[in-house]
């Protein structure tokens, strides 16, 4: 509930800290575009840009700071 509560009162994504506890940090590979935060170990509360088109900055990455919605996608383990 903690960290919902954090995601809810951030005005955009980069307001998030990417230092625990959050640990806000975007997945590679084939979840690219899925963010995590940090939950009780080992879970993470998955989710990602409700943007479309998701904003990109011009080397490609997602410009976090015009990211203001999400969408939940679920709570994993997925190490």
């Amino acid at each position: 509930m903690l960290r919902m509560a954090v995601l809810k009162a951030a005005v955009n994504l980069d307001q998030i800290t990417y230092k625990r506890p959050e640990r806000r940090h975007e997945l590679s590979g084939k979840r690219k575009g899925t963010f995590t935060v940090d939950l009780k170990h080992p879970f993470r509360l998955l989710f990602r840009p409700n943007h479309d088109p998701v904003p990109l900055k011009e080397d490609g990455g997602i410009e976090l700071k015009l990211i203001t919605s999400i969408e939940i996608i679920g709570v994993e383990d997925y190490h």
